[in-house]
C-alpha cells in the first residue's frame, strides 16, 4: 500500500512548484528603452527580477518531489522485485513518462529563469537604433507550470501503481519459493 505521508508531501511540493511557476509567468521582467539625461544614449531599464527567484524555487521544489518519489520507490530498479502483472507494466510506463515530463519541466523552468535574469547591458547613441530590451518569451514559465502539473499527476499515479505492484514479503505468489517462473518437477 502506498504511504499516505509520502503522497501528501509530494502533492504539497508539486502544488508549491506549480504555484511558483505560475507566479513566475505572471511576474516576468519587462524592459523598456530609455534615453539618458543628456539624450546622448539609449539604454534598457528593467522592472522587478522576482520571476527568476520564483522559477528557481519551482525548479527546486519539483526536484525535491522527484527525489522523494525516487527514494520512496527505490528508483524502480533497486529493492525487492515487483509482482508480475498489469500494475508492474503500468508502473514501468508511468516511470518513463514521469521522467520525460520531469526533464521537460526542469528545462522550461531553468531556461525561463536564466533568460529572465539576463539583462541587456549595452547602450547605443541617440542616432543609432534603440537597444533591444530582450526578455523571456511569454509562455516559457507557463509551459514549465503545465509540465509541473503533469509531472505531479503522473508521479502520484506512478507511486500508487508501484506500491500496488510491490510485495512486502518479496515473494511473487503462493506457488512457491519466491521464484517468478513456473516450478518444475525433478527429473527421475
Amino acid at each position: 500500500m502506498a504511504s499516505k505521508f509520502v503522497m501528501i508531501v509530494v502533492f504539497i511540493f508539486d502544488l508549491i512548484a506549480f504555484g511558483l511557476a505560475v507566479a513566475a509567468e505572471q511576474r516576468r521582467s519587462t524592459g523598456i528603452s530609455t534615453a539618458d539625461a543628456e539624450d546622448d544614449y539609449n539604454y534598457c531599464v528593467y522592472d522587478s527580477d522576482i520571476a527568476t527567484g520564483y522559477g528557481v524555487g519551482a525548479l527546486l521544489f519539483l526536484m525535491a518531489s522527484q527525489a522523494l518519489i525516487m527514494v520512496a520507490s527505490k528508483c524502480f530498479c533497486c529493492g525487492n522485485p515487483l509482482k508480475p502483472g498489469s500494475s508492474r507494466a503500468c508502473a514501468l510506463l508511468l516511470f518513463l513518462v514521469f521522467w520525460v515530463t520531469f526533464i521537460i519541466a526542469e528545462i522550461c523552468l531553468l531556461a525561463g529563469s536564466v533568460r529572465n535574469a539576463y539583462h541587456t547591458k549595452y547602450r547605443t547613441r541617440f542616432f543609432e537604433n534603440p537597444p533591444s530590451c530582450e526578455t523571456v518569451r511569454k509562455g516559457v514559465f507557463a509551459a514549465g507550470a503545465a509540465f509541473v502539473f503533469l509531472t505531479g499527476l503522473i508521479s502520484e499515479f506512478y507511486y500508487v501503481s508501484f506500491s500496488s505492484s510491490s510485495n512486502a514479503s518479496g515473494k511473487f505468489g503462493s506457488y512457491g519459493g519466491g521464484e517468478a517462473g513456473v516450478g518444475m518437477a525433478a527429473y527421475k
